[in-house]
C-alpha cells in the first residue's frame, strides 16, 4: 500500500494524558512520521497535569500546527477521548488512540490504517505486550504475558489477524464511535470492553491486527497493581450490571478468589473450608515454580505472587461493585 492510499481518510491521533512530562515530547516526536504519512493531526487531551506536561505540549504546538492541546476537566481517559471526538471529530474519518505511557513501533499508526482500509473494519485493535524494568515490574510483566495472568486473552498473547469481539483499542472509525455514543464516562476502567460490547451489538466490526502491537509497562508496586486490578474488576461488574454480559470462563475463575478466601476463614469450624483457597494458592505458586524451572525464568515465583495480587484485586473489585449496586437498589 503506497503513501497516497494511506491518506484514504483524514485521521486524528488522540493522546489522553496526566503528568507525562517525562514521556510526552518523545512520544509526539515518534508520531511525526505518522502525521506526515497519514496527513494526520494530533491532540493531547490533558487531565490537569502539574509536572510541566502542559508547557511542553504548548511549546510543541507553537512550532507544529498539527499538534493541539485540550483540557480534560473530568480527568479520566474515556472522557478525554469523548472530548476530542466531540470537539474535533467532525473534520476526521478515523481516530487513533495512543496511551501516553506506552511504547509503539515507528510505523504503528500506518499499519493500523493499512488494515482499516484493507478490511473495511470499523475498529482495529492490537495485541499488547507487557515489559517491565524494576524487579517487581518484570515479574508482573511475566505474569501478565502468561496464561496465569491473562487467561489466554488474545489481545494479551497476540494471534493471526482475525475478526474479534474485543481488543486493546487503537483505531476507530469516528462515524461508528459516534453512532454508539462513544465511551461511557461512568467507566473509569474497562471502558473499552463496555464500548466493544455496544459496538458489536450495533453490527459494527472489530479487526484484531497482526501487523503491529504496542508495549505496556506494568505498575511498579503491589499496591498500585492492586488498585489497578480492583478498578478493572469494578469495571467488569459495571459492564455486567449494565448489559447483563456474563464474564467469560477465563474471568469466572479469578472471580471466585474472594469468595474462597472468605470461605477459608471457616477453617476454625472445619479444616476442609481452606481447601479451595489452598488449591488456588498452590496452583499459582506451582505455575511460578514451573516458570522458574521449565522456562528458566528467575522471576517465576514473584510472577506468581503478582498474579495472585491481580486475581484477588479483580475479584474484590467485581464483588465490591456488585454488592454496592445491590445496596443502592435496596436503599432506593
Amino acid at each position: 500500500m503506497n503513501a497516497d492510499d494511506l491518506k484514504h481518510g483524514r485521521c486524528l491521533i488522540v493522546i489522553p494524558c496526566l503528568n507525562e512530562a517525562k514521556y510526552i515530547e518523545a512520544l509526539i516526536e515518534k508520531l511525526a512520521g505518522a502525521m506526515q504519512d497519514l496527513n494526520a493531526d494530533l491532540v493531547v487531551v490533558d487531565g490537569g497535569s502539574t509536572d510541566g506536561t502542559l508547557d511542553i505540549v504548548q511549546r510543541i504546538s507553537v512550532v507544529n500546527p498539527k499538534v493541539r492541546l485540550l483540557g480534560n476537566p473530568k480527568k479520566i481517559q474515556s472522557a478525554a477521548i469523548n472530548l476530542a471526538v466531540s470537539t474535533l471529530g467532525a473534520d476526521y474519518d478515523y481516530m487513533i488512540r495512543i496511551d501516553a505511557h506506552g511504547e509503539y513501533p515507528d510505523d504503528y499508526c500506518q499499519r493500523l490504517m493499512e488494515d482499516a482500509i484493507a478490511t473495511g473494519a470499523d475498529s482495529v485493535v492490537v495485541a499488547m505486550q507487557t515489559v517491565g524494568f524494576s524487579t517487581f515490574q518484570k515479574a508482573t510483566a511475566y505474569a501478565q504475558n502468561s496464561k496465569l495472568g491473562n487467561g489466554g486473552s488474545k489481545h494479551r498473547t497476540g494471534s493471526v489477524g482475525h475478526w474479534a469481539d474485543h481488543g486493546h483499542h487503537a483505531l476507530m472509525r469516528i462515524a461508528a464511535f459516534r453512532a454508539v455514543g462513544g465511551y461511557d464516562e461512568m467507566f473509569s476502567h474497562n471502558e473499552d470492553a463496555e464500548f466493544d460490547y455496544r459496538l458489536n451489538k450495533a453490527g459494527y466490526r472489530i479487526w484484531m491486527t497482526d501487523k503491529t502491537s504496542m508495549i505496556y509497562h506494568p505498575r511498579s508496586t503491589a499496591r498500585a497493581l492492586f488498585r489497578q486490578y480492583f478498578g478493572y474488576g469494578r469495571g467488569r461488574a459495571k459492564n455486567f450490571l449494565k448489559h447483563r454480559a456474563m464474564p467469560s470462563i477465563r474471568q469466572m475463575l479469578p472471580l471466585a478468589v474472594v469468595p474462597v478466601a472468605i470461605g477459608a476463614l471457616l477453617a476454625i469450624i472445619s479444616w476442609a473450608a481452606v481447601i479451595p483457597f489452598g488449591l488456588w494458592a498452590v496452583a499459582c505458586l506451582g505455575y511460578g515454580v514451573w516458570m522458574a524451572l521449565g522456562q528458566k525464568n528467575p522471576y517465576g515465583p514473584l510472577a506468581a505472587v503478582s498474579a495472585m495480587v491481580m486475581h484477588f484485586a479483580w475479584s474484590a473489585g467485581f464483588w465490591r461493585e456488585l454488592l454496592d449496586f445491590r445496596n443502592r437498589r435496596v436503599a432506593s
